[in-house]
């Protein structure tokens, strides 16, 4: 079975500025790779990331008028592009 056989999603092509903040490593900017309803696919593009089961927020980034939310994520799965991110609840 193939990584894209055991999502739960679709997962979209989708690329957007985001600051991924965590007390490890800091405020990393950076881009998504893809979207779906569960999570997002971050680039690491060099920069350091937290070790798989970490908590980081997440916020987009240029989104014009004011500030996107910043979500709480929980990192799933890491390769040498990046980390696969699920959404937790805010009480997680």
């Amino acid at each position: 079975m193939t990584d894209s056989d055991k999502r739960r999603d679709l997962r979209t092509k989708f690329r957007a500025e985001v600051k991924v903040t965590h007390p490890e490593v800091g405020e990393v900017a950076t881009h998504t790779s893809d979207i779906s309803e569960s999570g997002a696919f971050i680039l690491s593009e060099g920069n350091p990331m937290p070790a798989i089961g970490e908590i980081v927020n997440v916020q987009v980034q240029g989104m014009g008028d004011g500030d996107a939310p910043v979500v709480k994520m929980r990192i799933a799965r890491c390769d040498k592009d990046g980390i696969g991110l699920e959404y937790v609840d805010s009480d997680g």
